[in-house]
């Protein structure tokens, strides 16, 4: 069985009562829960991790390299449009990787539109509320698949 690592950055913590317009109504465990359906459904277990702490996130991708991981599906939060050091990490690993964002980045504000981690993915979902996080489970399975 193929393991998928979802990660969560800052502030995800508080789905369903952020801005309920720009990231939906959905919870982070509904979040977390309907990539996990959509990671059964397709033969992978997925593993998720949200903190508030950046080096966590960092020490969490370093680890990937070695246990095991198959694919990496991340939010970033606001650290998508910051954060070289978690670009310098994902660039690090071999693996799948895809970004997931439930707002469209790049209909915001203009800070928000620029994703420091896309050149490093093989992909990002933006705006498509929490379908997304099963369109990017799906992405990184497929990604495997061709891997073989």
């Amino acid at each position: 069985m193929r393991t998928l690592l979802l990660l969560h950055g800052p502030n995800l913590s508080q789905l369903g009562s952020r801005d309920p317009a720009q990231y939906g109504p959905d919870s982070l465990e509904e979040v977390v829960g309907t990539a996990r359906q959509e990671a059964a459904a397709n033969n992978a277990h997925l593993e998720h991790l949200q903190t508030e702490h950046e080096g966590v996130l960092l020490e969490r991708l370093h680890a990937a390299r070695a246990d095991g991981t198959d694919a990496i599906l991340i939010n970033a939060g606001a650290w998508t449009h910051t954060s070289y050091a978690l670009r310098d990490a994902l660039e690090l690993l071999q693996c799948p990787k895809v970004e997931v964002h439930l707002s469209n980045i790049h209909a915001r504000e203009a800070f928000r539109a620029t994703s420091v981690l896309a050149p490093v993915c093989h992909g990002s979902i933006v705006g498509f509320g929490i379908d997304g996080y099963a369109l990017a489970v799906r992405a990184a399975c497929a990604l495997l698949d061709r891997r073989g």
